[in-house]
């Protein structure tokens, strides 16, 4: 599954996101802060009392779109600010968003929910600078209950481009009745157990796979989809980009896609496939579970690694299920991808002022509980909110939630589709490139020259 299409299906939210102080500190995360240089200017506060619309731009996908439920509430609070969802398909997100604001249409709120990221849209000053406006409206971030280290993901040279709105990571889901029936202990929830590594990981899957002719027979052990495709090396401790694309407006001085340590990481993944076989190809998913279906959720799968919007829909899974820390695979600072969603005006919306008011409104603790069962288990930002969040799914012991949401943050590194620059052309450079590799036509030896050839080439545009 595409790592972004989490927003058409769901997730989780975490435990202390008090922990998650450690977000761009401890857990070696970067920040927009240490990405982009800024150029962009103050907020044309705007509003003046008189009745406006505003557009909020989303994905169509019942996991987003929930928002047209909150309208009524808010337009009922304030009588001067209408509210208009635009929706786009996850796949035209950022394409009609591009087109709306050339044809002088631009939405006033929006998130990075498309294939782009921050540090796209900063650099292409899509955003407006928020800080005056903060300043001027007295907010503080405290009052809704959002950690500090959150609100500096997206804050640039003390310029604020973004109010976070939910926090996701990286988690294991796993089929508690193929564990059972494989008589294998469930795995742990702490990533503080050194027991749990990649190779026991395999180890287990092994035991749970089941390849027959009969497709309605075939199982596999695990199914691992951690973060978007240039991202998996990190997990291995291979990083793909140099570290100056932190410091440089995200925009890497040199990338290593060739290099011996991220081909093996590579290798490793997909010797799961072909080599393991405990992992199913892409043709087999898509026959069991339809072309962007999850295989796991048709009970074919005993352990499944990716964003915690999986868990979304676990209240309606066919069997039991639990969650688990990611195992070891070699990166002692790095387990986990944190993907914090923030809500954006755009530089030119028209009314700024109410915008804002309407994203207040969006990370309230009321309105933030009231959206974790409105969007079938979005996780929120607000720590208050986050306790509904942990009891909100059935089956699955909420203290195990929290003990993967503390692991995953403290273990996380934030999202490269936020803060490397063209990410969508990347991102869709690597989809098509890896392909063959994932239905074994080519090897990654063949592959990955060209990657890095054609990487460098979208960094440069």
């Amino acid at each position: 599954m595409n790592n972004r299409n989490r927003k058409t299906s769901a997730l989780l939210l975490a435990a202390g996101l008090t922990a998650m102080a450690a977000l761009s500190g401890c857990s070696g995360g970067k920040s927009a802060g240490n990405v982009a240089e800024g150029n962009h200017g103050a907020a044309d506060s705007g509003g003046s009392g008189e009745q406006v619309t505003i557009t909020h731009y989303t994905i169509d996908s019942e996991d987003r779109t929930f928002i047209e439920k909150l309208i009524p509430d808010f337009e009922k609070e304030h009588p001067n600010i209408r509210v208009k969802v635009e929706k786009a398909p996850y796949e035209q997100f950022d394409s009609k968003l591009q087109t709306l604001i050339a044809g002088g249409k631009s939405p006033d709120v929006t998130s990075h929910y498309g294939y782009g990221g921050f540090a796209e849209y900063y650099n292409k000053d899509m955003l407006l600078d928020l800080t005056d406006l903060i300043k001027e409206d007295g907010f503080k971030q405290e009052d809704y209950h959002i950690p500090d280290n959150l609100m500096k993901i997206y804050t640039v040279k003390d310029r604020t481009y973004g109010i976070p709105v939910n926090m996701y990571v990286t988690l294991m889901l796993y089929n508690k009745d193929m564990f059972d029936a494989a008589k294998l202990s469930y795995p742990p929830s702490d990533y503080e157990d050194k027991s749990w590594t990649f190779d026991k990981m395999v180890e287990e899957a092994k035991k749970m796979t089941v390849v027959s002719d009969d497709i309605a027979k075939t199982q596999y052990g695990v199914d691992f989809t951690w973060a978007e495709r240039d991202m998996r090396p990190l997990y291995f401790g291979a990083e793909p980009y140099s570290e100056d694309t932190w410091s440089n407006g995200g925009v890497p001085s040199e990338t290593h896609f060739d290099s011996p340590g991220v081909i093996a990481a590579y290798q490793k993944l997909f010797d799961l496939i072909f080599k393991d076989k405990v992992s199913p190809t892409s043709e087999w998913s898509k026959s069991v579970a339809g072309q962007n279906g999850d295989p796991f959720v048709a009970g074919k799968i005993g352990m499944s690694i990716g964003g915690s919007w999986n868990l979304a829909g676990a209240n309606d899974f066919p069997f039991k299920i639990g969650v688990a820390a990611v195992p070891w695979g070699g990166n002692d600072k790095v387990r986990s991808t944190l993907f914090v969603d923030p809500l954006m005006i755009l530089k030119d919306s028209k009314h700024p002022k109410e915008a804002f008011e309407w994203i207040k409104y969006l990370v309230t603790t009321e309105v933030q509980e009231k959206s974790i069962e409105l969007s079938g288990g979005n996780p929120p930002v607000n720590t208050e909110a986050a306790e509904a969040y942990y009891k909100h799914f059935e089956g699955i012991d909420p203290q195990d939630v929290k003990k993967v949401y503390e692991g995953a943050v403290k273990y996380g590194f934030e999202s490269y589709n936020h803060l490397i620059t063209n990410y969508s052309q990347i991102n869709d450079m690597f989809i098509n490139e890896l392909q063959p590799v994932e239905t074994g036509h080519k090897t990654l030896e063949e592959v990955m020259p060209v990657i890095q050839k054609k990487v460098t080439e979208i960094i440069k545009r």
